[in-house]
């Protein structure tokens, strides 16, 4: 495999930071507001200080770039794109659908995806070229692929941040479109991608995200055969928002994007 020597890193920083991120969350942790109002824990922090530094060890010359901070220059063409604790608002409440997400950008393009939820067993990986796949803890590897639906009226539909929707670019237009799917949800914003990438739904729409937020799953999502795309139609994690949906949809949800 052309990535195993990175995707095996990413495994082992991933492992590394459940340790951190779970022993907090069996001893309890506060979160604090940052700037924007989004929250920050110890355990982020500590998680993405660990994550960094041994993908820094393994691989001195790539650069990095985490959620909260970390930093460094490259000399490769690569860069390593952190979010360390997915979910904060999830962590500290005590959800289990917070993770771990690392992807490794290479010239543009990221290459190697790993989504990891500790408190549901769940470890998720891709590279690019090569496939994906999901293991927990009861069982070993399975390999992803995206459903076969080809109806709105047949499929799921992954929307996040809902408390958001009356917000442009989706005011007054989500509501009606969302009535012909055969069903809505919102599990959490990186369980939901990882659901399309396993074919239990066909489209997953984030309003507004980070290019932490998108690294690891837009990688991991096109393995499995999704179709990856911005609201304006481009095709980045630096692109301020995302969706994926099976190949016989995407026209569809293109069309519905772009208003």
């Amino acid at each position: 495999m052309a990535w195993e020597r990175e995707l095996e890193a990413a495994r082992q920083a991933v492992a590394a930071a459940s340790e951190i991120a779970l022993g907090y969350r069996r001893r309890g942790v506060a979160a604090e507001a940052k700037a924007d109002e989004s929250p920050v824990t110890i355990a982020d922090r500590e998680c993405e200080r660990a994550i960094s530094s041994l993908l820094r060890q393994a691989f001195p010359g790539d650069g990095i770039l985490g959620e909260e901070g970390a930093a460094a220059e490259s000399s490769t063409g690569r860069r390593w794109i952190i979010d360390p604790i997915d979910g904060t608002r999830d962590f500290v409440r005590g959800n289990p659908v917070w993770a771990h997400l690392i992807g490794l950008e290479a010239d543009g393009e990221t290459v190697v995806g790993v989504a990891c939820l500790p408190a549901l067993g769940y470890l998720y990986y891709a590279a690019a070229g090569e496939g994906d796949w999901v293991r927990h803890a009861t069982g070993g590897p399975e390999r992803l692929r995206v459903s076969g639906k080809a109806r709105i009226e047949e499929s799921v539909l992954f929307m996040c941040q809902l408390n958001n929707i009356s917000k442009p670019p989706l005011a007054g237009r989500l509501v009606p479109w969302m009535s012909r799917f055969w069903a809505v949800r919102n599990f959490g914003g990186i369980l939901d991608a990882m659901f399309l990438a396993a074919g239990m739904g066909e489209v997953w729409i984030e309003p507004k995200v980070a290019p932490w937020d998108l690294a690891a799953p837009k990688v991991i999502l096109e393995e499995a055969g999704a179709r990856f795309f911005n609201f304006d139609g481009g095709n980045s994690i630096h692109g301020g928002n995302g969706a994926a949906c099976v190949p016989a949809l995407e026209a569809e949800v293109r069309s519905f994007l772009a208003g």
